[in-house]
């Protein structure tokens, strides 16, 4: 075997094997002699590469008097892959939940979104069909009386009837974007969010 261009993971490979092969327990200096010897790993990278599978949990260590011994057995590798594995799965399973629950929590702020815009424009056509009415009752009361102010009355009206109707156009842009966007039938969009049935522009 080549002593030159093994990378580490190639040599962590080939001492690993070793061990597997053999199934016996070696002092460091004895890993270091068999090394190049079966396996092709200079002794000089032995120390690094036994440290790195210690590392990796894929062999064993153990001190016996002033002798320290390295071991490592088939079932070690599968244990250790089966648990990476059972890891992997288990984060895998958490962050499909995690993106599942952040897909859901989108989708709801855009139709409670949707909803509060058709609350507030409801609202706002509200208040101006009252000052509307109102500012009809005051027109009625004064328009045989003083035609200067009939006249600012019929401008005001006349704004507020236009304002009116442009909140209308608002709703009826909003639920014709909800009716393509979330394939809504309009019955049940008028009814989901309050919109009288015979909503329309103010003449």
């Amino acid at each position: 075997m080549s002593k030159k261009g093994v990378s580490l993971e190639e040599k962590k490979s080939r001492m690993l094997e070793l061990l597997h092969e053999t199934g016996e327990c070696y002092q460091l200096k004895e890993l270091e002699k068999l090394g190049p010897k079966l396996k092709g790993v200079v002794a000089n990278s032995v120390k690094d590469v036994i440290q790195r599978l210690l590392d990796d949990g894929l062999i064993e260590s153990d001190k016996l008097g002033n002798s320290i011994f390295f071991w490592a057995f088939p079932t070690k590798v599968l244990k250790t892959s089966k648990r990476k594995l059972e890891e992997i799965t288990i984060q895998y399973e958490n962050t499909s939940k995690k993106l599942k629950l952040m897909e859901t929590t989108m989708q709801n702020a855009s139709v409670n979104e949707e909803e509060n815009v058709l609350s507030q424009t409801l609202t706002e056509i509200t208040a101006l069909e009252i000052d509307i009415a109102n500012l009809q009752k005051e027109l009625d009361e004064i328009k045989e009386n003083d035609p200067h102010k009939l006249n600012n009355m019929k401008e005001k009206t006349k704004g507020l009837k236009e304002a009116a109707n442009r909140w209308t156009d608002n709703i009826f842009a909003v639920k014709t974007w909800c009716k393509k966007k979330f394939f809504m039938d309009e019955e049940i969009l008028n009814k989901q969010f309050g919109i009288p049935e015979d909503l329309d522009y103010v003449e």
